[in-house]
């Protein structure tokens, strides 16, 4: 009766050992191979454009609607106790600390990551990759990096697109619907803020994009199984790159607030 329970829990413990090993050392590589010749330009523009460009519409409608409905319930709740000046206030807290970069985290999770999952998964059941090293091509270096910079650098604009825009979804609500000052309420946003505010966004973002770079592209490298492998490579991708996200939020909460 024991052995049937601690041996399953055994090898899910051993099993998720060797996984994290396995991620730790394949990131180590990507790391290393940062700053390693050649450096393929064309192939990193792609995925800027690919990453970043292709990602605004989906944040900025992200964004919007984040931002107005959290505008409602601020309203609402304020309203309960004739504070309603406070709303545009914590509005502009929320939305620069904690709903842009998460916000903007979890889509990017979704788009970028299951799309270089899948993407490296393809290569890898194809036997691609096998096809780079046999062409003495560090696969890591030539998958790896051109993503993980893209990742890195296009998320902390595109939060800063998003805080924009959460801006005015706010605005919307408070100003057009609820009847708001106009002045009022682009004063009061910026209140409770402080540039240190908008450097913890930038630097969570920082942080998010690398996760969804590395996690994506580890699932990706690592497939196998075939056609099932490659569908549940993206899967496993954004289920793992969002439960990272939001915990390295808190983290990274407690550590640059301090």
């Amino acid at each position: 009766m024991l052995n049937s329970i601690l041996e399953p829990l055994g090898t899910n413990i051993l099993r998720f050992l060797d996984q994290a090993g396995d991620f730790a050392v394949v990131s180590g590589r990507a790391f290393r191979s940062i700053f390693r010749r050649p450096f393929d330009l064309a192939n990193l523009m792609h995925q800027f454009q690919s990453v970043g460009v292709n990602s605004i519409p989906v944040i900025m409608l992200t964004s919007l609607a984040v931002s107005m409905v959290f505008a409602v319930q601020l309203a609402y709740g304020f309203k309960q106790f004739q504070a309603e000046g406070l709303a545009s206030q914590v509005n502009g807290l929320a939305i620069v600390r904690e709903l842009a970069p998460v916000i903007s985290g979890l889509m990017m999770a979704g788009r970028v990551g299951s799309a270089m999952a899948a993407e490296l998964g393809t290569m890898q059941v194809t036997e691609q990759i096998d096809a780079l090293e046999c062409l003495a091509t560090d696969p890591v270096h030539y998958l790896f990096v051109p993503r993980l910079l893209a990742a890195a650098i296009t998320l902390p604009l595109l939060v800063a697109l998003s805080i924009y825009v959460g801006y005015w979804g706010g605005y919307l609500l408070l100003v057009g619907v609820e009847g708001q000052s106009a002045f009022v309420y682009a004063n009061d946003f910026y209140k409770l803020l402080a540039f240190r505010d908008l450097r913890i966004a930038l630097y969570k973002a920082f942080v998010f994009g690398l996760i969804i770079a590395l996690v994506g592209c580890w699932r990706g490298y690592r497939t196998q199984g075939g056609a099932e492998g490659v569908g549940n490579a993206p899967t496993s991708s954004v289920v793992t790159s969002s439960l990272w996200i939001l915990v390295s939020d808190f983290f990274l909460t407690k550590l640059l607030l301090v």
